[in-house]
């Protein structure tokens, strides 16, 4: 029976939205903690019994899929968030191209990355190690993270974030049997265990969408009208892997290992600071594409009334962070004395970051994935070229101002085109997206 407004007011609507959106950023919180704890496990274990040989050849391997990853899916978790979260009625068609989209095109990207590691990767690099790792990081993780986007879709976080810890845990599991069986492990029998554990949290993970989602359809018109829209997803992800982490590779070729490793600690004090803030986007994501399926107003709404919380935890903990960066080196030993610097020049990231991604979100929501892609691999180039001319004569520092200033460029472009975009009212019924395409009628058998 629905409701009347006497019944269930807006003030009392918006206080529930509100205490919805509160859980599912404390559940995504906690399975951020939850798997960065179980990674640090398993990566203590492998990276003891392996050794450096082992464990670098084994690295190796997955940084080199890890470029191809974000296209193994085209961008089919996206797809289906937006349009199940605006119509859930269509959710078995998105969720049967999701998976028959992942397999084909993740099947294409594992002989791709095979005739990649045999140019790329030292001849001795065992066959074993290169398909395990392939088709568990290109495949079941994939899978894994399609699944978990079909509960994101359906605002159920606490599902989400438990997948994720499943994922963690399994590896972990691994890594135990790894050292319990194996009198000398190698990087081929942790990649089969590797593979092995992600199979089973991909399987349990399908398992578990079928049984309270229900089961895959197919609508093969939608993967071909919605490819391109797809693709912008897949490379906005690639170039967020970009200017987000590429720094740290140069720095090793570019400058020292010790500069990279200097840089590495302050950086990753930001990305462990920034949890909070990534939680609150994570349960909101799907929200987004609700808000902005009347136009970019409902999104950017949205998106600053968010970051009237978000923003204001940013600023303080950034100050926060100065104020504290003497501590590292006392922690983490002497030897780290300059990441105390590199943190308080990254420090202002985390607010340059929290703004961004909210105006960012508010143009995926309104139907502007196009554009937000077109500025991240701008961005991204700017980066890298950015970095090829500061690491070499700044080492770290240069690694830092190249992000400072590659964060502002992305808040400064998103907040332009949210202006331009809501002051020429592009968020009428005549828009002309980037990719026009409303919740299809979808028929469900």
């Amino acid at each position: 029976m629905t409701q009347t407004a006497e019944q269930n007011p807006p003030c009392s609507l918006s206080r529930e939205r509100d205490g919805h959106l509160a859980k599912n950023t404390l559940w995504i919180f906690m399975g951020q903690i939850g798997w960065q704890c179980l990674r640090a496990g398993y990566f203590l274990i492998i990276a003891r019994s392996l050794g450096p040989a082992h464990y670098g050849a084994f690295i190796g391997v997955v940084a080199l899929v890890a470029m191809l990853a974000p296209f193994s899916s085209l961008g089919t978790a996206g797809l289906l968030i937006k349009n199940v979260s605006r119509n859930r009625a269509v959710f078995n068609a998105y969720w049967g191209n999701a998976l028959v989209t992942l397999f084909g095109s993740g099947s294409l990207l594992t002989l791709l990355a095979l005739a990649l590691c045999r140019i790329v990767l030292p001849a001795d690099t065992p066959i074993r190690l290169i398909v395990c790792v392939m088709v568990a990081d290109l495949i079941f993780a994939r899978l894994l993270d399609v699944s978990a986007s079909a509960f994101q879709a359906f605002d159920r976080l606490n599902m989400t974030a438990t997948l994720y810890t499943l994922g963690g845990l399994c590896r972990l599991l691994a890594a135990v049997i790894l050292v319990l069986v194996f009198k000398e492990p190698s990087a081929s029998s942790w990649a089969v265990l590797y593979l092995i554990s992600a199979a089973i949290s991909a399987g349990i993970a399908v398992t578990a969408v079928k049984r309270q989602l229900g089961s895959p359809t197919l609508a093969l018109r939608l993967i071909r009208s919605e490819a391109k829209e797809g693709l912008y997803f897949s490379c906005a992800q690639a170039a967020e892997n970009i200017y987000n982490d590429l720094d740290k590779t140069m720095l090793t070729a570019l400058s020292t290992l010790q500069a990279a490793g200097i840089y590495a600690v302050a950086y990753r004090v930001i990305e462990a600071v920034f949890v909070p803030v990534n939680s609150l986007l994570w349960a909101s994501y799907a929200r987004f594409f609700v808000k902005g399926a009347g136009g970019i107003h409902g999104s950017t709404r949205y998106a600053k009334r968010l970051l009237s919380h978000a923003g204001g935890y940013s600023v303080v903990v950034s100050l926060g962070l100065v104020a504290v960066a003497p501590l590292l080196p006392r922690i983490l030993g002497p030897q780290y004395q300059s990441s105390a610097e590199a943190l308080r020049w990254l420090a202002p990231i985390l607010v340059l970051r929290t703004v961004h991604r909210f105006y960012a979100n508010s143009l995926t929501g309104a139907g502007f994935q196009g554009t937000r892609t077109v500025t991240q691999a701008g961005v991204a180039v700017f980066n890298v070229l950015l970095n090829l001319w500061l690491i070499p004569a700044y080492s770290w520092r240069g690694a830092a101002w190249s992000s400072l200033a590659s964060d502002s460029l992305l808040l400064v472009s998103a907040v332009l085109i949210v202006s331009r975009l809501t002051v020429v009212g592009r968020q009428t019924d005549g828009i002309q997206q980037d990719v026009r395409s409303p919740v299809p009628e979808v028929s469900i058998p």
